[in-house]
């Protein structure tokens, strides 16, 4: 599924005004303390970096060198960039960056493994997000891809760098302060989990979603290890209604593909556990550690697309 983004985010002010809110409010929730309503930050701090780990949905660009089918550096992605196509699984931009651009820290949070990066944008945070990754490993290796668990090899990678040019302890302070997206997890329902018959011989959709969860928590558990303090968890999307998966599982009328879609349900409850989990042992007044369930947000957009002033022939999961 390392091409479902391309529809949903880009210059269309109408489409942004609809999708951002929902990303935004998860990053409200990591930064603001009381009154979230008042929208000035703790004691007037700025945020200092964005860094993202994760898929198709917030990589951008990662994947442009690798040995993968998985690329979105063609047309028609980024049609909506002067520049062309970036590597973004998308028209224009990216949650990330629309995260990154209402924080005031930068436009665009580029991909780590682009090789024009300079200092400033390493100080102000980067992605190593790579589309058609998973939290299943085999997700990853199946895509000859970057896996979650190479991507915070690229993180350390990262730190040590920022340490050389800036010094341990302004680093630990741009890693501590920085919002940290983790946005995963759709492609192990779609491409591995039924696209294959490898993991469904050995896990029913409820030890299925266990099995990954236990990868999100050691993630997350990592992540927090390497000085992570402010750290927000997408979940899943309802992957059944995007278009390849209408027109795989969805019969003759395109319908969303309900079995996905029950995975993808029951994928957040567990990875909604493992955040609350984690926020009983990482009960320090500086760590926010939050989940954002997406699906219901999105899947009313689909359904109820004239409440969001849209009309179903224009509906961007058609």
């Amino acid at each position: 599924m390392y091409h479902k983004a391309n529809k949903l985010y880009g210059k269309d002010k109408k489409k942004k005004t609809m999708i951002f809110p929902i990303f935004f409010s998860l990053f409200i929730a990591l930064c603001f303390h009381g009154n979230e309503a008042a929208l000035q930050l703790p004691n007037n701090e700025t945020i200092p970096a964005i860094f993202v780990f994760g898929d198709s949905i917030v990589d951008p660009g990662n994947n442009n060198n690798l040995k993968t089918i998985a690329k979105g550096n063609f047309l028609p992605y980024g049609r909506d960039f002067k520049e062309g196509p970036t590597g973004r699984f998308s028209n224009g931009k990216v949650p990330s960056d629309l995260i990154a651009e209402e924080f005031g820290v930068k436009e665009l949070v580029p991909a780590y493994l682009d090789p024009k990066l300079q200092l400033q944008d390493l100080l102000t945070g980067v992605s190593f997000a790579s589309g058609a990754a998973g939290y299943d490993p085999l997700t990853s290796q199946l895509a000859n891809v970057i896996s979650m668990s190479d991507q915070l090899e690229l993180f350390k990678e990262y730190a040590t760098k920022i340490k050389s040019a800036v010094g341990e302890e302004k680093a630990a302070t741009i890693i501590s302060k920085g919002i940290h997206i983790v946005c995963c997890g759709s492609n192990d329902v779609a491409n591995t989990y039924f696209a294959l018959p490898v993991r469904r011989a050995h896990y029913d959709i409820n030890s299925y979603s266990d099995f990954t969860a236990s990868y999100a928590s050691e993630f997350l558990q990592e992540l927090y290890g390497l000085g992570a303090r402010r750290i927000g968890l997408l979940g899943l999307p309802p992957i059944g209604c995007v278009p390849s998966q209408r027109t795989l599982g969805g019969g003759k009328n395109r319908d969303c593909y309900d079995e996905e879609n029950q995975l993808a349900m029951l994928y957040n409850a567990k990875l909604s556990a493992v955040v609350d989990s984690l926020k009983t042992v990482y009960d320090h007044p500086d760590t926010k550690l939050i989940f954002l369930d997406i699906y219901y947000p999105l899947l009313s957009l689909i359904q109820n697309p004239a409440k969001y002033g849209k009309n179903r022939n224009s509906m961007m999961y058609k």
